[in-house]
Parts: C-alpha cells; sequence; structure tokens
C-alpha cells in the first residue's frame, strides 16, 4: 500500500477540502466510478484497505460496499502529475454502481479481464469454501474427482464440435475452461504462469517466422 504520510501530504485538496478519485479495475484496467474523498476518508482508505468517499450531498463519508456488500479492496493508489486527482487501483467484490453495473460508465470487462475476475472468484471459494458453492463441492472433493471432470468436459466439448450448431460448442467449453481454472488453482498454479507461458511460444513462434 502507498505510504500514507507521503500520500496524505502529497494531496492537494481544493476549497472544499476535496480531491476526485477516479476507481479502476485492476485486472481489466477499466474505470469503475469517480467520487471524492476529503482528508478523512482518504486516511480510511490508507488504513482499511477499501474504499472510503465523501459524499457532498449528504455531507458525510461512506464506505463503498458497507450496506449492497460490493466492497473495493485496494490495490495501488496513484495521484497525478498535478497532485489533485486520484487514481485508484481496486479488486472488486461486486458491481461499482449503484444501479447494479459493473461500471458507472456503462462499459463491461474485456476478456482477459474478466478471466481473472473469475479465477479470483474461484480462488476465494478454495479460500472460504461457502455453503452450497459448486466450487466449494469440487475442492472438497479432492484432486481425482476435479479431474474426472476435467476428462468429462474435454468428451464433452469434443462431441459438441461434430454439431452443425455452434451453441452446445460454446457452452461446452465454457464448461471446459471453468473445470480447468478449478483444476490451476487445486494445484497452485496461476493464470499469469499460463499466459506468460503462451505469450513465450508466441514470441517464439514470430521470431522463427
Amino acid at each position: 500500500m502507498t505510504d500514507k504520510k507521503k500520500m496524505l501530504d502529497s494531496v492537494k485538496f481544493d476549497g472544499q477540502g476535496l480531491v476526485p478519485a477516479i476507481v479502476q479495475d485492476r485486472a481489466t484496467r477499466e474505470v469503475l466510478m469517480m467520487a471524492y474523498m476529503n482528508r478523512e476518508s482518504l486516511e480510511l482508505t490508507l488504513d482499511k484497505g477499501e474504499t472510503y468517499f465523501y459524499s457532498r450531498s449528504r455531507q458525510e463519508i461512506w464506505h463503498k460496499g458497507a450496506t449492497s456488500g460490493n466492497l473495493q479492496s485496494v490495490q495501488k493508489l496513484h495521484l497525478d502529475c498535478d497532485c489533485d486527482t486520484l487514481l485508484v487501483e481496486v479488486t472488486p467484490s461486486g458491481p461499482a454502481c449503484h444501479k447494479g453495473t459493473y461500471s458507472c460508465f456503462d462499459v463491461e470487462p474485456q476478456f482477459e479481464g474478466f478471466m481473472h475476475q473469475l479465477f479470483e472468484l474461484i480462488e476465494r471459494r478454495k479460500e472460504l469454501r461457502p455453503e452450497g458453492s459448486y466450487t466449494t463441492y469440487l475442492f472438497n472433493s479432492g484432486l481425482d474427482k476435479i479431474l474426472k471432470k476435467v476428462g468429462e468436459e474435454a468428451t464433452e466439448t469434443i462431441v459438441a464440435s461434430k454439431n452443425p450448431e455452434s451453441g452446445e460448442l460454446v457452452s461446452e467449453t465454457a464448461d471446459l475452461i471453468y473445470h480447468l481454472m478449478v483444476l490451476l488453482v487445486e494445484r497452485g498454479v496461476s493464470l499469469e504462469e499460463v499466459t506468460r507461458e503462451l505469450k513465450n511460444r508466441h514470441a517464439s513462434q514470430s521470431e522463427r517466422s
């Protein structure tokens, strides 16, 4: 986390004691929302590791997600070159907008970012093991069960690819990718490692072409 004292001393708050804070999804790089912080809410954000803002209409500090459960875990804070705007990188646990959408700016996470979100959700399922979750059931059943499901989904994907309509193939491919992610989490392999391997292979192929 950013050095607290250095950040607080560097921010140029406006005449109302506020600074705009742009919130960005760390995985997708999409802008989620813009709100304001005063010194106290910024200090809370730095201390608690979650976003706190100042409501100009209610004239009070509010903790993002305190009521809805859609908390934002702060990963990094950046101050712009004029020291009068904050960029807050977060890992969201739900929609950013009060209307229930991913972002207040009507954007959806791109494929790579969504894959990271899904992977992080599976990691949390393994850690917390919430009751009634299918992912929890897989982790509780162990590696052999997970491997069996990966094999089943791979076979079903192959069978679906023989059908003229693509809908079943799309569905089975999604099932296969999900179960592969569960397997990676179970074995402690990160999505970044797989991505790095694919990028290295692509770079090698490009050099030879």
